[in-house]
């Protein structure tokens, strides 16, 4: 038999050792826990709401660990029975001001965290999580795209000197033209239909000299399905943003989106990124002269001046800034710096240049929903939700020098204020608003009760698989589950440190790895009988064994990789988490029942030079 390497054994060990110490952090289970933070992004906790959480927990005979975290109060306890207790407790006895979440806080030691070692993150199946169906609005987005077209033709007018009376976006989001004479009209009509092919042709006249603009169906469907497709993209960043593995954002019909968030119990902080749509309207400040029914008063944010009218007309939004980060002015206070696309830029160029000397506000806008209690037919009060919007002025500065594409945000209260503003736009904004409305909390409860089934799957599997190739090939035998035992520990390993997501199909594929596994070694192991039956020396017939046998499990691996790479690439949720352990499992599968089972049969028979018989 060829002599096996010392460099090969050395692999092996370091792999190994590799292995058990990055599956290590998998044996701790996490703490359930009750996490307390402030509503308004600008307060972190403190020692006053850790001590009166101290004081509220004390009322019950529980078993808590009260920790201040950096913007947190944690509460540990010991069961997830307690766990709701502690939160319901903590709901009657605080204030408005705080959101008080579900949370799993981790157990792992410090020494494993410092070298990288984290557990797997698992599933919504099976740790929990938040469940979101979400409406879009995309009658708005119409509105919207036809609020910027008639800011676009009545600039357009003015360079053609086409005189109009009147220019409305009216409530089914047609738009309505009059025109101070014939003329003009037919002027407008012409060059209308030379420049704005969305238009459903011909244009409709009527006898006061104006046109009415609808949109054709091609171009409302083409809005619509754009808005669905921006609104994705913009979740997929903000969920990017909030740090969740292996999240599930997908279209769902024709106007709604499904997002599922294993690992977060906060909604409160999810609703928070995910349900924020316009993040930004920048207006000019109204004038004395400017007509009530063209300006609005807006308060300042978090209170901090008197309200202010703002015109109406919206000079441009928070879809047309490239990018943004927050950072500090030269007084050291938070700031926002942005940088707008080129029509963004040419759009705020053109409506600051001749207003130099007013002022600009910074409108800030967030959909928001609220619980309101209807009373039904027989007085009793129903729970329902409502959603409602709201405008809030975050600054409002004066306009020293025709702006560009590049700017800043002043007048923030706090760092992470200018963080969490900074991560809404870098984000991008929303296409069209939206509304939640399905919401669903998979507790950690029913989680452990998913984990607990799955484990006892695997390890029924595991066992029988292992009584059978003991009782079948002895001393080989031993090899086969030493080498299986190692390729879970392995898989375990790499699953923790590429934060890969476990799901309950990803136990299943872990199961299914473990038959994998073994389908190498029989192979192996059935090539060495069959060379031993031909009559070869049983040294001889070990080598062959494994050199003949090796292209056979190459072949069945690598046909089987490439299915399970393809499920990773187009499949989502489920699948593409039996995906991950599939292809995982291949990978460290073939290292263990190759090198693995080598090694130790190595190890048994490769010092004895005159062997008649092996164990197989």
């Amino acid at each position: 038999m060829k002599r096996y390497g010392l460099w090969k054994y050395l692999l092996i060990l370091l792999v190994l050792g590799f292995g058990v110490v990055y599956s290590l952090p998998n044996l701790y289970a996490p703490d359930p826990a009750v996490q307390v933070s402030y509503t308004s992004s600008s307060q972190t906790a403190d020692g006053f709401l850790a001590d009166n959480v101290r004081e509220i927990v004390a009322q019950q005979d529980l078993v808590t660990k009260v920790e201040l975290e950096n913007d947190y109060v944690l509460v540990r306890t010991d069961t997830y029975q307690n766990q709701l207790i502690i939160k319901d407790l903590l709901s009657a006895n605080l204030t408005n001001d705080v959101v008080i979440a579900l949370n799993l806080a981790p157990t792992t030691p410090r020494w494993l965290m410092d070298i990288g070692a984290n557990p797997m993150k698992l599933g919504l199946d099976l740790r929990g999580g938040v469940h979101f169906l979400m409406q879009v609005d995309t009658e708005t987005a119409i509105k919207n795209r036809q609020d910027g077209t008639l800011q676009d033709l009545r600039i357009r007018f003015r360079e053609e000197k086409i005189r109009y009376s009147q220019a409305v976006v009216q409530d089914d989001s047609s738009i309505y033209l009059k025109f101070n004479s014939l003329q003009a009209q037919e002027d407008a009509e012409d060059y209308i239909k030379d420049n704005y092919t969305q238009f459903n042709l011909p244009l409709i006249t009527d006898t006061d000299n104006g046109l009415l603009l609808s949109l054709s169906e091609a171009e409302i469907d083409q809005i619509e399905s754009d808005a669905i497709d921006q609104n994705l993209t913009t979740l997929r960043n903000r969920v990017n943003e909030l740090g969740v593995s292996e999240p599930i954002v997908q279209r769902q019909g024709k106007k709604r989106i499904v997002v599922q968030l294993p690992g977060i119990q906060d909604t409160a902080e999810a609703k928070n990124i995910l349900g924020k749509t316009a993040t930004l309207e920048f207006h000019l400040e109204a004038q004395m002269d400017t007509p009530r029914s063209r300006k609005t008063s807006y308060p300042y944010r978090n209170g901090r001046g008197a309200p202010a009218f703002l015109q109406d007309s919206i000079i441009l939004g928070g879809d047309q800034v490239a990018t943004a980060q927050a950072s500090f002015d030269e007084n050291g206070l938070p700031q926002v710096n942005i940088t707008l696309d080129g029509e963004g830029g040419s759009k705020m160029h053109r409506a600051t240049r001749g207003n130099i000397g007013k002022r600009l506000g910074v409108l800030f806008v967030e959909q928001k929903t609220r619980t309101i209690y209807e009373r039904d037919l027989e007085g009793k009060q129903i729970p329902a939700q409502e959603t409602y919007e709201v405008k809030e002025i975050i600054s409002l500065a004066t306009i020293r020098a025709a702006l560009g594409t590049t700017f800043r945000i002043t007048g923030l209260d706090s760092p992470s204020e200018s963080s969490e503003l900074a991560l809404l736009l870098r984000a991008g904004a929303l296409a069209a608003p939206m509304t939640f409305v399905e919401e669903r909390t998979v507790g950690p409860s029913l989680g452990a009760d998913n984990i607990q089934a799955g484990v006892f799957s695997m390890q029924l599997g595991l066992f029988l698989v292992l009584a059978f190739i003991l009782f079948y090939y002895r001393i080989f035998g031993i090899a086969a589950s030493l080498a299986l035992t190692f390729n879970i520990v392995l898989l375990v390993a790499v699953m923790s440190i590429l934060s890969a997501t476990l799901t309950l199909p990803g136990i299943a594929g872990i199961v299914l790895t473990v038959g994998m596994a073994v389908d190498a070694n029989v192979l192996i192991f059935s090539r060495i009988r069959e060379e031993l039956k031909r009559g070869r020396e049983p040294l001889e017939a070990i080598d062959a064994g494994y050199n003949r046998a090796f292209l056979t499990i190459w072949d069945a691996n690598v046909t089987t990789l490439i299915v399970a790479v393809i499920l990773l690439s187009y499949g989502t949720g489920p699948v593409k988490g039996f995906a991950i352990t599939l292809s995982i499992g291949i990978i460290t599968s073939m290292f263990t029942a190759i090198m693995g089972t080598r090694a130790f049969v190595n190890l048994i028979y490769g010092s004895k030079k005159n062997l008649e018989r092996i164990s197989i």
